[in-house]
């Protein structure tokens, strides 16, 4: 059987899925038709229910909750591993006010969202792909940025400046760990295979962490231009044991989150299970 999955070519995403689209663990049957995308474009194909499983930021999760529900492994969660809004100005936050204009990842990404949970009064925002935000701050295109993934690593080497970091911010005010990203799969799909897909995915990070080299070709593969010591630090920050099983502190993390946007009208979602069993 062949089913469709998306997920973004970060390395923390290569290193989760390497052993089961490569068939380093058994597959039970299954074949993987993958799609790969920055996490934004995912956020909006899920909207229109395009893939079977999706790789997704939490905030879009809270939109598709009727279509989707979430697996227990393959998250990214974690402590202070929250997105960063950076300025070219060494004054930083000193700096900051209503009217700037900022880069952001994608409406839909967790980062935006915990951004507006921060600054609501922050709303002169523009989308970019999350590659490109920080020459976006350079240039002077934007006043800041906000960046995740591998820029929270690279900012500082090109001068820029951080204003605030949303993970710390997020740790004040809700000691748990940040819903970053998780994988859903279709409601649609019957339940066996949804166990089965979880099951999978939890067997393709324990090989991860098994053999973590195992990956690295992959890894490269689809980050040519980060420096191996990067890539190592992404994986690390992002890959943990919420990864091969949310548990309850994860679940609960997600529910904290979604009850935090809710409590402040950031947006409302349908009272639908948020994980399988």
């Amino acid at each position: 059987m062949k089913i469709t999955i998306g997920y973004s070519p970060c390395p923390n995403d290569c290193f989760i899925f390497d052993a089961l689209i490569h068939g380093k663990i058994d597959t039970e049957g299954l074949q993987f038709e993958v799609l790969l995308e920055d996490v934004e474009t995912l956020n909006k194909k899920a909207l229109k229910g395009e893939l079977d499983i999706t790789k997704l930021s939490y905030h879009a999760y809270a939109y598709v909750l009727e279509n989707y529900i979430l697996l227990r492994s393959g998250s990214a969660l974690g402590f202070n591993c929250g997105p960063l809004l950076i300025t070219r100005h060494p004054e930083g936050s000193r700096r900051m006010d209503d009217n700037l204009k900022i880069a952001i990842p994608g409406k839909l990404t967790t980062a935006n969202l915990l951004l507006s949970i921060a600054y609501p009064n922050l709303t002169n925002k523009i989308e970019y792909v999350f590659s490109d935000i920080e020459n976006a701050v350079l240039s002077g295109e934007v006043d800041a940025g906000l960046i995740i993934h591998e820029n929270r690593f690279t900012y500082q080497d090109r001068g820029l400046k951080k204003i605030i970091d949303l993970g710390e911010f997020w740790d004040s005010l809700i000691h748990a760990p940040i819903p970053l990203g998780g994988i859903v799969i279709k409601r649609s799909l019957n339940n066996d295979l949804q166990q089965k897909v979880n099951r999978l995915i939890k067997k393709s990070v324990e090989y991860a962490f098994a053999n973590p080299e195992s990956s690295m070709d992959y890894v490269k593969a689809h980050a040519q231009e980060m420096s191996e010591e990067v890539m190592k630090k992404h994986i690390a920050l992002y890959v943990n044991d919420f990864s091969i099983d949310l548990g309850e502190t994860g679940i609960n993390a997600v529910q904290l989150l979604f009850n935090k946007a809710k409590e402040l009208n950031l947006f409302k979602f349908n009272n639908e299970k948020i994980v399988i069993d």
